[in-house]
């Protein structure tokens, strides 16, 4: 989809990011999270809007002089931060990409998420969430010889411990408690993450779907791997999930589980997989994910034949279009 020249010229937008300031220079704690920002800044600049550009939540606090907030800044360094942009804008009026504030709750809460996975028959490994201030008793936790512990709202493995007793479980889970967050426990699950990227084009469409498929399928990847802080201790590739009959099943649960969060405008579903087995996990979903043109979002779209420009324009033209600003 095109972003009208009449739309152009009349819209004022806002984008807001952590680094949306920023030189496109890699950040000492958020990686290659300042590069993407840069890049998403670049684009939006490209397309010729009327672009206002902001780094914190500040600039919303009173109500900016905007018909449309462009938002990316997530994780702000507190709980449940991923709602405040969204919070902000409907406290205003301004509309803004993605899903709502509830439903944004509704996708970064695993807990929650997984409980409307099971709900539509999408098969997820068993779980415990351990609020913050609530008991931490140790038989809701489910069997396992091995444990992934991490903050219920984590993203890009932000957090993430294991364990393979209760002893360990629990102390990470005390670790994750003192962090000012909620935990989330599962069973390590051997294989590979199936990354299922989705946009809306009036209804949702599916992209082409990826594994990010790992030499060791009992490694526990990183929050320091995803971000390129350090060095990748083993091999990894991002690779075009071509299996024909899990990439059906994969999508059949996508399908039935993207109801839940309409209207989101874009989101990545994430699958683990074993590919000796077949076995298929339903694992979290991320409704205002990552864009950059470097990671899933953006290799499928070049797999589509678009550019990065081409599926940025593309989602946020659809938004505004779901939203009454396109005419």
């Amino acid at each position: 989809m095109k972003i009208t020249n009449a739309a152009k010229e009349r819209l004022r937008i806002m984008f807001i990011a952590k680094h949306a300031l920023g030189d496109g220079s890699m950040h000492r704690e958020d990686g290659n999270h300042a590069v993407y920002h840069h890049e998403m800044r670049s684009i939006l600049e490209g397309l010729g809007l009327n672009l206002t550009v902001a780094n914190s939540f500040e600039a919303l606090f009173e109500k900016p002089d905007v018909d449309f907030v462009f938002t990316l800044l997530n994780r702000a360094g507190f709980f449940n931060s991923e709602m405040l942009g969204p919070l902000l804008c409907t406290r205003h009026g301004i509309p803004f990409l993605g899903a709502s504030p509830i439903l944004r709750g509704l996708g970064d809460d695993k807990h929650l998420t997984k409980r409307a996975a099971a709900a539509a028959g999408v098969p997820t490994a068993p779980w415990a969430i351990y609020r913050r201030g609530a008991p931490v008793d140790e038989a809701k936790c489910p069997r396992a010889d091995r444990y992934v512990i991490k903050p219920n709202a984590s993203s890009a493995s932000w957090g993430v411990r294991d364990a393979s007793d209760w002893t360990g479980v629990r102390t990470a889970i005390e670790e994750i408690h003192e962090e000012r967050h909620d935990a989330i426990v599962e069973p390590f699950l051997t294989g590979s993450d199936a990354e299922v990227p989705v946009l809306t084009i009036g209804d949702p469409v599916l992209l082409p779907m990826f594994i990010f498929r790992q030499a060791d399928p009992d490694h526990l990847r990183t929050y320091a791997e995803k971000r390129e802080l350090r060095q990748q201790r083993q091999h990894y590739s991002l690779d075009r999930l071509t299996d024909p009959v899990m990439s059906q099943q994969i999508a059949g649960f996508t399908r039935k589980l993207w109801d839940e969060f309409r209207p989101f405008d874009y989101g990545r579903f994430e699958f683990r997989v074993n590919e000796d087995t077949g076995v298929v996990h339903f694992l979290e979903v991320n409704l205002n994910c990552n864009l950059w043109s470097q990671k899933v979002f953006g290799k499928a779209a070049a797999m589509a034949g678009w550019t990065q420009s081409e599926l940025i324009e593309t989602i946020l033209a659809e938004s505004l279009r779901r939203q009454g600003l396109m005419g």
